[in-house]
């Protein structure tokens, strides 16, 4: 049995290719996957080849924030059968380093993730009609929720973590500084935990557009209205929460501006270093948080995508056939027309 896989071989070369499945052994299942979405870090591999000191060394096959349908079961797996439609939960920690057994499974020593270059032979991805996972890696959906929706699990699970490492939002002023597809599904997190004003800003009208869908009660163009946040800042600010997504050294600091004294930072997005204004910080005693990935908030996710608590649908803004790959990334990196593009599979 063989597969068709989106490999990456360097920068703006992504080749589709066939090659050997196995059959699903002990504990592990055979997913033909229907949807795939295309990540951050998927376009800085496919624009760049890696990020920051993570680098393509050898040819890897893309994607983890996949969805399909079961094929086939291995041995000793009862709660999974052929036909169950599921999310792909791309972490695979290994339970036993002194962080998985303290709970902190998101921080994993030896964590394998789906479409990862971090280890050396890298960790291939989802991006390919078929797939065998571990059984517990699986999230069943019910019959009313596309594989589209349901691949949206995982962007959405480390949204829902950032939002457990702010505290609840219920009642409270949140700031979130990014429109892309973290910042869109956080402003839905926090509009489903009971926020009472969701501020997004962000450099394009087309993603500020879906962060009103998705919950926003105001969206501000930043590049259009370089002094729309001013009045945040007023009197020591006014947000209690912020979460930071963008990973721009100006929206980390307009964060911290607009931040109430003991307010609350999440700094989600990812990048290099960045300048941060320590006396301000200090001066308003901010709390400034870090948020890594996710662990139990993956089913958590599934559950609110599959009853619609949270609806997923606004963010997709583009499907393309696998064999049409390199369209999709060209499109996913156009932020003025796409926040979250995703390939279809023979699964879909």
């Amino acid at each position: 049995m063989e597969t068709r896989v989106c490999r990456l071989y360097g920068p703006h070369d992504i080749r589709i290719e066939r090659q050997k499945v196995a059959a699903p052994g002990t504990g592990e299942v055979l997913v033909r996957v229907g949807a795939g979405g295309i990540c951050g870090s998927d376009l800085h591999y496919y624009h760049d080849g890696g990020f920051g000191p993570i680098r393509v060394r050898e040819p890897i096959i893309l994607g983890h924030e996949v969805a399909g349908t079961v094929e086939a079961v291995g041995e000793g797996v009862a709660h999974l059968s052929a036909g169950d439609r599921v999310a792909l939960n791309p972490s695979r920690p290994c339970g036993e380093c002194r962080y998985c057994r303290e709970g902190l499974r998101q921080h994993c020593l030896s964590m394998r993730f789906y479409g990862s270059a971090m280890r050396f032979p890298h960790e291939q991805g989802g991006f390919r009609d078929l797939i065998v996972s571990q059984a517990f890696q699986c999230e069943r959906i019910g019959p009313e929720t596309s594989l589209a929706e349901a691949a949206v699990a995982e962007p959405l699970a480390v949204c829902l973590h950032a939002v457990s490492r702010a505290g609840a939002p219920k009642g409270k002023r949140v700031l979130i500084t990014g429109a892309g597809p973290i910042g869109v599904l956080t402003a839905a997190a926090c509009a489903h935990a009971g926020a009472a004003e969701i501020v997004v800003t962000d450099l394009q009208d087309a993603p500020l557009k879906v962060a009103r869908a998705m919950g926003a009660t105001k969206t501000v163009n930043v590049a259009a209205e370089a002094q729309a946040l001013d009045p945040y800042s007023e009197d020591k600010g006014t947000f209690d929460l912020a979460f930071e997504c963008s990973a721009a050294a100006p929206a980390l600091k307009s964060a911290i501006q607009a931040v109430r004294p003991q307010g609350t930072i999440v700094q989600v997005g990812v990048t290099g270093e960045l300048p941060i204004p320590v006396n301000l910080l200090v001066g308003k005693e901010i709390h400034l948080i870090g948020s890594h990935r996710f662990d139990a908030e993956f089913a958590k996710a599934v559950r609110l995508i599959d009853s619609r608590a949270i609806d997923v649908r606004p963010i997709i803004s583009g499907s393309f056939p696998l064999e049409d790959a390199v369209a999709a990334f060209d499109r996913a990196g156009d932020r003025s027309r796409a926040v979250k593009v995703q390939l279809t599979f023979a699964g879909g």
